[in-house]
């Protein structure tokens, strides 16, 4: 099966959410962002609690990156899809997310 590029694969995604409610457009990309991190997730911070990390990530993205992470889950992660979860990683308010439920969860 031919990879689609990343051009396409947005479109692709974009057009799938079109046909959809905004409440249902905003759970299909969240889902399809969360798979697009998921492996990065578990092979950039082995030993994290995957799950906790995960909504962190998801629920401290913005639109743009929930989007370009969508796309991704059409094509596969790439350098792109490190270097987003990366940038939302950082961001204070993930910081304290991962703080009060990651750290938790990896000591239980």
């Amino acid at each position: 099966m031919p990879r689609l590029s990343g051009h396409t694969a947005a479109l692709a995604v974009a057009g799938l959410l079109a046909a959809c409610s905004p409440q249902a457009q905003d759970e299909i990309a969240r889902s399809a962002a969360r798979s697009a991190l998921t492996p990065v997730v578990a092979d950039t911070f082995p030993g994290v609690p995957l799950e906790p990390t995960l909504d962190c990530l998801i629920d401290n993205a913005n639109a743009q990156q929930i989007r370009a992470l969508a796309a991704d889950a059409v094509i596969g992660p790439t350098e792109s899809t490190v270097q987003i979860a990366q940038d939302i990683a950082s961001k204070p308010e993930t910081l304290r997310c991962l703080a009060l439920n990651g750290l938790p969860a990896l000591l239980r």
